[in-house]
């Protein structure tokens, strides 16, 4: 299983992305996870990983809470399937992108910066993945 979490637009704030690096570097002992900027007219998602399971966060997505967000990263771990994470730039998602992901997540009611919320998105991951080896850091 790879894990790739991909983000539309310039990440403006460097704390923030070196939390959200930070912590798939800490993934990247028990999974391979990569982070990259994209640009939906030059990237072709769909043809990249066609068979991965694909991810947008979107305000009106379902909440899960960080034991069903760690379900689904198990499940992709025994089905042997990818994941693909897809955090919008500041119009969004691209209109013809969201009905084709398989799951539409909010990470809160609240509106964060894209930066934030790719810390956040990249910190359940690293729980998720740490919870499913026994490691202590998700007491």
């Amino acid at each position: 299983m790879r894990i790739y979490l991909y983000f539309i637009g310039k990440p403006r704030d460097a704390h923030a992305n070196a939390i959200a690096e930070e912590f798939l570097k800490r993934s990247n002992r028990y999974a391979d996870c990569k982070m990259r900027e994209i640009e939906p007219s030059r990237f072709d998602l769909f043809s990249k990983h066609a068979s991965a399971r694909k991810i947008f966060l979107d305000p009106a997505g379902r909440a899960w809470d960080s034991a069903k967000f760690t379900e689904m990263i198990k499940r992709a771990e025994m089905e042997g399937q990818d994941l693909v994470f897809l955090i919008g730039g500041h119009d969004g998602l691209p209109l013809e992108w969201k009905p084709r992901a398989d799951v539409l997540l909010s990470l809160s009611p609240m509106t964060f910066p894209h930066e934030l919320a790719r810390a956040m998105l990249a910190e359940q991951i690293y729980r998720g993945i740490t919870t499913l080896r026994g490691h202590p850091y998700p007491r």
